[in-house]
This record gives structure tokens, C-alpha cells and sequence, in this order.
């Protein structure tokens, strides 16, 4: 039986001396696609290598995510009382972006960011967040941005609207629901945490700071939006992938790129597209049901 308390968000205090320097950050970061521009263009490529492409080219969005932040800096420090701090980046430990002080030498907050192609053949993220919840600060945010090309299969990365949380919250809702869906299942539901002494915030390069699972032969621990971990996405990629992005939404633009991938024969993919289509085409006049049957209803209500 997991008797471990339900997680609670629990922010930084409102008394820290950075408190409204990270509630502007966060503000920032949910409106930094209307600020971000790339220098990746994409020409020529088969839609049947554009996840290859989608995963290659994530990692170079999120160095320009991070340059971003810095351009930015006139939005976040106004009146140039922070000159000292800057966004880097670091690799292969948590969290991936801090803010630093220069000048004292400290660590402001971090962030661990992710960039996911929306219409990656998985359809959700697929990266592993694995941290233990002790090496995540108060402040320490989980942000997740997706992004396509602008012209679907060609053009320059566009960004949508990031998922972001509380880094500590993401990983104790993980373990949390991880723990209860195993013992549900009469599966062991024991999570192996790292040292005591490795479990501090902002952990030193390939230090053992990350949790793991006993019974894990999936591999899917930390892959925090799929069943089972937590559901923290589950509400904000419906959100996404009901998008329309040039007339269709992305999740159909996802089924579409997945059929003509998986298909191996003209027919299979005929087929395929016929039957993406098919639901598309239930979709939309389901959808447009829906709003002829909302507007005669307001329509009785005006009349009243």
C-alpha cells in the first residue's frame, strides 16, 4: 500500500529577494514564441525523414530558447537592476538552463527545458524526466515547448505555447502516481533514489542525482507523458494537439505524417490516409453539430 502523501505545489516564498524577477520570467516563457526567431530553415525533406529531423533539430531549438531569454532581458529587467545575471546553458546534468549571477558567483533559479516536435510519430513528448525531487529548488521550473516547421513539412521552426510547471512538483507527482499504478497493478512499486548526499539542488555534471524504478522493464520511467506518471501533460497536449494549423488540426497532421511513414505500399498508405480522413471528416462535422446546436441555444436564450 503507498501511503505517500499527495503532492502539493508549493512555490518559491513570496519574501525571496527574486520572487518578482521569477514570476516575470514565468510570465515570459509563456509568451517567448511571439518573440523567438531562428536562423534553421528546412527545404527538401521527405516527409518520411521528418522525424529524424524533428529530433535533430530539438536540441537546436533550445539553445535558441536560451538565447532568447538573454534578448529578452529589457522584458525581465525593465529598469537594468540585474545586470549581472544571464541565462546558460549547461549539459548532461539538471537543470539544463540557469540563471546565474556573474558577479556573486550564485544560482538564481534553473530550468529544465525541452523542445518537441509536435508531430513526432509518438504524438507526446518523449523525453525522460527522471530528476529526484530533493535536486529540484523551490523555484526550478519544467518548461516544454512544441514546435513545427511553417510550412508543415518545409519553412523555419515555429513555437507554440510551452507547458510549464514547478520542477519539484513534476517529479513528486511522478513518483507519486507512479508508486500508486504499480501497486494498483500488484506490481512492486519501489523507487531507488539516489545518495542522500546527491540529492541538492543544481547537482554537479554526471553526478547520480535522477530516481529509478525497481520494476521498470519498459523503460519508461520519467517519461512523464505517458499513462501512469502523474498525467501532468494529459489536459495541456489535448489542448495542443487540437490546434488548427493551416486548416487542419495537429493532431490529424500527426496521423497523416505517421500513415504515409508506416505504410510500405502505395495501398497501405491509401488506405491509411483514407481512414485518417475518414475520422477527420467525423471530427469536423461532429464539431460543427456542436456549434449549430450552441447557437440555437443562445439564440433561445436571447430571446427570453
Amino acid at each position: 500500500m503507498v501511503t505517500n502523501p499527495v503532492p502539493q505545489r508549493m512555490p518559491p516564498d513570496q519574501k525571496w529577494q527574486y520572487f518578482e524577477l521569477w514570476e516575470t520570467i514565468n510570465k515570459l516563457i509563456r509568451v517567448l514564441p511571439n518573440y523567438f526567431n531562428s536562423d534553421i530553415v528546412i527545404k527538401g525533406v521527405d516527409v518520411t525523414d521528418l522525424y529524424s529531423v524533428g529530433a535533430l533539430f530539438s536540441t537546436a531549438i533550445e539553445s535558441n530558447l536560451v538565447d532568447g531569454l538573454n534578448r529578452t532581458r529589457n522584458l525581465w529587467d525593465a529598469d537594468n537592476k540585474y545586470l549581472s545575471l544571464a541565462f546558460k546553458r549547461q549539459s548532461q546534468t539538471f537543470p539544463d538552463v540557469l540563471l546565474v549571477d556573474s558577479l556573486e558567483n550564485k544560482i538564481i533559479f534553473g530550468i529544465e527545458l525541452k523542445a518537441w516536435y509536435a508531430l513526432s510519430k509518438e504524438g507526446e513528448p518523449s523525453f525522460r524526466f527522471k530528476i529526484d525531487p530533493d535536486a529540484c529548488d523551490k523555484p526550478d521550473l519544467l518548461v516544454v515547448f512544441p514546435w513545427l516547421l511553417s510550412d508543415v513539412t518545409a519553412g523555419k521552426p515555429v513555437l507554440l505555447s510551452p507547458f510549464v510547471e514547478l520542477a519539484k512538483y513534476a517529479a513528486q507527482v511522478r513518483n507519486y502516481n507512479w508508486q500508486r499504478y504499480r501497486a494498483d497493478k500488484g506490481e512492486d512499486p519501489t523507487i531507488k533514489r539516489p545518495n542522500e548526499q546527491y540529492r541538492h539542488p543544481y547537482p554537479k555534471a554526471k553526478q547520480k542525482s535522477s530516481d529509478s524504478s525497481v520494476n521498470d522493464q519498459g523503460n519508461n520511467f520519467g517519461r512523464i507523458a505517458r499513462p501512469g506518471q502523474g498525467g501532468l501533460l494529459d489536459n495541456y497536449l489535448a489542448e495542443i494537439l487540437n490546434i488548427y494549423y493551416l486548416g487542419i488540426k495537429l493532431k490529424h497532421w500527426s496521423k497523416i505524417f505517421k500513415s504515409i511513414a508506416d505504410g510500405s505500399s502505395d495501398e497501405q498508405i491509401n488506405t491509411a490516409l483514407d481512414r485518417v480522413l475518414g475520422k477527420v471528416q467525423q471530427e469536423l462535422s461532429a464539431e460543427r453539430s456542436g456549434e449549430i446546436q450552441q447557437n440555437l441555444f443562445d439564440d433561445e436564450q436571447n430571446e427570453q
